[in-house]
């Protein structure tokens, strides 16, 4: 079961997705863009973009080898195309060509965002276009996800319950869209 944290920057997915991968003993998949950004380059192009969520996909590939019952993403080749589609105004089908999670946590942008040197998109209405293009691709992929918002213990709460819920699911049924 891959259960994928999926959202605009700054909405706690990287806190929240190590915390409980550490939490249900489950293997955690980075984010590759958020590496790329801090060592090569944050003047991406849409090749930098695609090398990007390859790279991601090979990661997550390898997260999965030998069926561990969960597998953590902290973000995706749809979270990829969210960012082509800010950056570019477009986002190429490959993005859309990769395996998707089975389910698919969408936070909320209604936390504090904060500034850490990678971040792109801090203003309000840059944070809410993003959010729409971050849900919007999922819609796009044909995936269902659970919308993750509130405060804090509220997102934990709720991010828990519906691994729990996942991993429950003796089949992999398509998630509905849910608040």
């Amino acid at each position: 079961m891959r259960v994928c944290f999926h959202g605009a920057e700054s909405t706690g997915k990287t806190t929240l997705a190590e915390k409980l991968a550490a939490e249900f003993g489950a293997p955690l998949v980075g984010e590759y863009g958020r590496t790329y950004a801090e060592t090569i380059d944050t003047n991406f192009r849409v090749t930098d973009l695609t090398a990007i969520a390859a790279r991601q996909n090979r990661l997550m590939r390898e997260a999965c080898a030998g069926n561990p019952p969960l597998v953590l993403l902290d973000t995706d080749p749809l979270m990829t195309a969210a960012w082509s589609e800010m950056l570019f105004g477009y986002a190429p089908s490959v993005l859309f060509g990769y395996d998707k999670a089975e389910c698919y946590l969408l936070f909320e942008p209604d936390v504090p965002f904060v500034e850490d040197g990678t971040r792109f998109f801090g203003s309000a209405d840059e944070r809410a276009r993003f959010a729409a293009l971050a849900e919007d691709m999922l819609v796009r992929a044909g995936v269902g996800f659970v919308r993750i918002g509130g405060r804090w213990e509220k997102r934990e709460e709720k991010a828990r319950a519906a691994i729990a819920a996942a991993v429950g699911s003796a089949s992999r049924t398509t998630f509905k869209n849910r608040t």
